[in-house]
C-alpha cells in the first residue's frame, strides 16, 4: 500500500468512472454560440431519460467564498439562464450583495460537463409570477419575494469525457458583443 492511500481511497479509485461508450467533442466544429451547443447537450440529456437533465450545481459567493447547491435549469433566452429563489434565501441575499455566479451541469450517461459563469440580473415580476404560479403548491396567491434571475454567461467551459481521461474541453468567452472559442488544454499527468 502507498503512503497516504486509505481503504476509502481504495475503493474509490476501483469505481468505474465513466462508461466506455461515449460522444466525441470535436473542438473544430463547435458552434460559434455557446448556447446552441449547451442547447444540443441538453436535448440528448433530455432524450436520453436521464434523470433531472436539467438539474445543476449553482455557485454564488458569501463574502467571497464560494457556496453551491443544487438547482433546476428554469429557461434559457436572450436574458440568460433562469433560476427562481425567494429573494430572502440565503442564494437570494447573496446574490443581491453580490451578482456573480456559475452553474455547473453534469450529464453522468454522457460523460459531459458545462459550467457557465457571469453576473447575475433580476427578470421582471411578470416572469417571476408566471413561475410561481407554475409550481407545483401553488394556492392562487402571488408571492412577491419570489424571484426569476437571468444569469447572463461571460464564459461558458464544455468538457467530454473520455474513459482514458484524455477529456476534451472547449471554453468560450464573450468578447465585446462576440463569442470567442478555443480547445483549454490541460497539463499531462
Amino acid at each position: 500500500r502507498m503512503a497516504g492511500m486509505s481503504e476509502l481511497a481504495d475503493r474509490l479509485r476501483a469505481l468505474p468512472s465513466f462508461p466506455e461508450d461515449l460522444p466525441d467533442l470535436d473542438p473544430d466544429s463547435v458552434p460559434e454560440d455557446p448556447a446552441a451547443l449547451f442547447l444540443d447537450w441538453l436535448e440528448d440529456a433530455i432524450a436520453s431519460g436521464a434523470r433531472q437533465p436539467h438539474a445543476m450545481t449553482f455557485q454564488t459567493l458569501d463574502g467571497g467564498a464560494p457556496v453551491g447547491r443544487t438547482l433546476i435549469l428554469k429557461d434559457l433566452d436572450e436574458r440568460g439562464l433562469h433560476v427562481s429563489t425567494h429573494r430572502t434565501s440565503r442564494k437570494g441575499e447573496q446574490l443581491a450583495a453580490d451578482p456573480r455566479a456559475a452553474m455547473t451541469f453534469f450529464w453522468r450517461e454522457s460523460g459531459r460537463q458545462v459550467q457557465v459563469g457571469g453576473e447575475v440580473v433580476a427578470l421582471d415580476e411578470a416572469t417571476s409570477q408566471a413561475d410561481w404560479a407554475s409550481r407545483p403548491s401553488y394556492d392562487g396567491s402571488p408571492n412577491p419575494d419570489w424571484q426569476v434571475y437571468a444569469l447572463q454567461p461571460a464564459w461558458y467551459e464544455f468538457t467530454q469525457s473520455r474513459l482514458d481521461r484524455k477529456h476534451v474541453r472547449v471554453g468560450y468567452r464573450r468578447e465585446g458583443g462576440a463569442w470567442a472559442h478555443e480547445r483549454v488544454t490541460t497539463p499531462a499527468g
